[in-house]
């Protein structure tokens, strides 16, 4: 929807599950030496001032990031990811924070692209600027990258992490989802599949996880964490869910960890819980 801006929901609990888990598969990526490429189909601005502006308007991330800001208790998993939103903010107070984009490019290396799309008139003009001086490595395109990423799979390397994560406001994203999963495995199944998805009151959302399933038998993760319970008008998020394809072999392990403590120390209330499946290839 070309309503819809990210910002307002920067760093807020959803962004920790996710961003936290990108970190950690583009780490895995990088344990070989051989390049690998980063591909976003929903980019964002890469970067949010969470002190001015749509994010300091409702502070999700104050029940998201600042709840894990200066715990001295974090899983590695989870203190690798805060380390990355704490290079963003030198001086130690919490004033900005990472999109996956400006993340991934932190942990790129010399060999290493991303490819970036982004449909919203206005954040894309942010993102190029954000990138200005990335040069060929981050290349960047205004439009749907549900049908753009179709011309660049598969990536040259035959490495890469797809990140598909709408803001689904309109309920065709889901089925576009889906079908661009589908697709691109066609085209390029060995990489590495993030499909994020929210967990709202949506009869959408609520089957989305077991549609996820379906495209393959074997490969893949379910990560899913809730905060709070259900809102009794039926609105607003209150979880979310990262589905992996071809997921890092050692993940599902280190969820066990990280899942629990999230829970612990995100939850809003005592409906909090989290969700760990995963079968492997």
């Amino acid at each position: 929807m070309l309503s819809y801006r990210h910002a307002f929901h920067a760093g807020n609990h959803a962004d920790v599950l996710k961003h936290a888990l990108v970190v950690r598969m583009l780490r895995h990526l990088a344990q070989k030496d051989k390049s690998y490429w980063y591909i976003d189909t929903h980019a964002g601005a890469g970067v949010y001032s969470l002190t001015e502006g749509f994010a300091a308007k409702n502070a999700e991330y104050e029940n998201g990031i600042a709840r894990l800001w200066e715990r001295t208790d974090l899983p590695p998993l989870i203190a690798d990811y805060v380390d990355e939103v704490t290079a963003l903010n030198a001086d130690g107070e919490l004033r900005f924070y990472p999109g996956s984009p400006y993340l991934a490019w932190r942990l790129m290396r010399e060999q290493d692209r991303m490819r970036l799309y982004e449909l919203h008139s206005t954040e894309i003009d942010v993102l190029r600027h954000n990138f200005r001086d990335a040069g060929r490595r981050a290349m960047i395109y205004e439009g749907d990258g549900f049908d753009g990423i179709k011309a660049i799979l598969p990536p040259p390397p035959r490495r890469a992490l797809v990140l598909i994560d709408p803001s689904y406001e309109d309920k065709r994203d889901y089925a576009r989802t889906l079908a661009c999963l589908e697709e691109s495995l066609k085209r390029f199944a060995t990489g590495t599949y993030a499909v994020w998805y929210p967990i709202v009151a949506r009869p959408e959302s609520q089957r989305f996880a077991e549609q996820l399933k379906a495209i393959r038998p074997n490969g893949w993760l379910h990560a899913a964490l809730t905060v709070r319970q259900p809102p009794e008008d039926g609105f607003g998020l209150y979880g979310s869910g990262m589905f992996i394809l071809n997921p890092p072999y050692t993940l599902a392990a280190e969820l066990k960890q990280v899942l629990p403590y999230l829970v612990d120390t995100l939850g809003e209330d005592k409906n909090a819980s989290f969700k760990l499946e995963h079968r492997a290839a």
